[in-house]
């Protein structure tokens, strides 16, 4: 018996014709995202910034407007900006059809420090966030050996500074890091606090915490929490 015509097989002009038109809308789409100005970088929008300025972002990303939005490396830009000093990290990301958002995550001040005649404010990796001539309130003066930047003391204060219950820290006056493995505190009354080193951080600050409440702090006291299941008041 004969098969109908066109039975079990495709016309080849159609099965041409629909290739044509894949190749020709794919042709479209390349051409909107990499070669027309219709998808464009025409706004960025920076968001977290405090101390930096959003046009030191802006000028760090390296993206010009008018950048075919999806030629943009996003990884790149975020990288670059991210090397600014207040920056502790970056995330850039694409919003079609024209912007840029930055998501920036400042570097905070922990601790302060004595320097020359003034005072600078650091976070936890000992890059400077502020300089001031008075003594900022509201931060542990820290003590250390060496240079500040990367220094494991400025390091271990402030991950003591992290833990210790807000109420515990405001009593803060000092803390000697010279030696990271074996931190001392020091309250504004004068009563020392022998922390050791950085491990069990916030269990040593919960126990201190009620060691103040059970033995309020004096010029005389002395707590040791370096063993917090041991810990000590004399």
């Amino acid at each position: 018996m004969r098969k109908p015509q066109g039975a079990g097989s495709s016309d080849p002009w159609k099965a041409a014709f629909v290739t044509l038109l894949v190749v020709a809308l794919l042709a479209v789409v390349i051409w909107l995202l990499l070669g027309s100005r219709l998808l464009v970088v025409r706004d960025i929008q920076v968001t977290g910034v405090d101390r930096l300025s959003e046009a030191a972002v802006v000028e760090a990303l390296g993206v010009p407007t008018g950048t075919p939005l999806a030629r943009v490396d996003t990884g790149a830009a975020a990288h670059r900006a991210a090397e600014l000093r207040l920056a502790e990290s970056v995330e850039v990301t694409r919003v079609w059809p024209s912007t840029l958002r930055v998501d920036v995550a400042e570097r905070t001040p922990k601790l302060a420090l004595r320097e020359g005649g003034g005072y600078r404010l650091v976070d936890q990796d000992g890059v400077r966030i502020a300089d001031a001539d008075a003594r900022p309130g509201g931060f542990p003066l820290v003590t250390i050996r060496g240079e500040v930047e990367g220094n494991p003391g400025i390091e271990a204060a402030a991950a003591v500074a992290e833990e210790l219950p807000e109420d515990v820290l405001a009593k803060v006056d000092t803390i000697a890091a010279d030696a990271p493995a074996t931190l001392v505190l020091r309250l504004g009354d004068g009563a020392e606090v022998t922390w050791g080193d950085g491990e069990r951080a916030e269990e040593k600050g919960e126990v201190l915490a009620v060691l103040l409440r059970e033995h309020p702090s004096s010029a005389e006291r002395r707590y040791d929490v370096s063993a917090p299941d041991v810990a000590v008041v004399r």
